[in-house]
């Protein structure tokens, strides 16, 4: 093939391709992990969904540019576009330079992040024992997640759910003999608060982001050597 090695085009369409397809991977699972998630209905009953999915949030428009950007780089290399390659490779660096500030500032700041995450779980047991409206949707959710995770309020047990809790409701009713129960207002509910359920919850899904992102790191550099290598050869020619 004139001017091009066909070995290196082709590969760099295959990468392109495989790119494409990340794409689409990396939206399908950040939009899992930011609606999908088991702990989902309580958290978009506080505060705590602002802020405990800003990375799934990033990561979904990503994977959307990622998307956009195997296109080009397609486009790129079976028309053997100069201009279609800059632009892949100047988008990809972008990108790989927003993740790695992206990295370092989650890191900076992910005390704060558990901080603000602990306080407003803590702000939002009051909401179990009020009759409010407004409190529902929560209540309704945490009776769910209770029933779901075995566990029971979110950080004094059941009596977070202060005059909500009756004996003949099925709030916090213990039916699994191999979780620890106790007996409160001569019922028998599960002893563990959800707060440490949730937190678990919370970090697998900054775990999957986590390594999503890292993989995509490897992947986007890989791109950047491809794209290069094939502009100069196109330049040479």
């Amino acid at each position: 093939m004139a001017g091009v090695s066909g070995c290196i085009k082709y590969s760099m369409f295959t990468f392109n391709f495989l790119f494409w397809l990340c794409g689409i991977l990396i939206l399908a699972l950040s939009i899992w992990v930011r609606v999908g998630s088991d702990s989902q209905g309580i958290l978009n009953s506080t505060n705590v969904s602002s802020s405990s999915h800003v990375a799934a949030d990033i990561l979904i428009a990503v994977g959307a540019i990622i998307m956009i950007m195997g296109f080009l780089g397609c486009c790129g290399a079976i028309k053997e576009s100069r201009c279609m390659l800059l632009l892949f490779f100047i988008g990809l660096l972008l990108i790989l330079l927003l993740q790695v500030a992206a990295g370092i500032l989650g890191a900076v700041f992910k005390s704060e992040s558990d901080r603000i995450i602990n306080e407003t779980l803590h702000d939002n047991t009051e909401l179990l024992s009020t009759t409010g409206e407004s409190a529902k949707q929560f209540q309704q959710a945490m009776a769910e997640f209770q029933k779901e995770f075995k566990c029971c309020g979110l950080i004094n047990g059941a009596a977070d759910w202060g005059n909500n809790f009756q004996p003949d409701s099925k709030l916090c009713e213990c039916l699994d003999t191999q979780r620890p129960c106790i007996t409160y207002k001569k019922k028998q509910v599960y002893k563990e608060p959800c707060i440490s359920t949730i937190k678990d919850l919370l970090a697998k899904s900054f775990i999957i982001v986590i390594g999503i992102a890292f993989g995509l790191a490897v992947i986007e550099i890989l791109g950047l050597v491809f794209s290069m290598v094939l502009y100069c050869q196109i330049g040479s020619k």
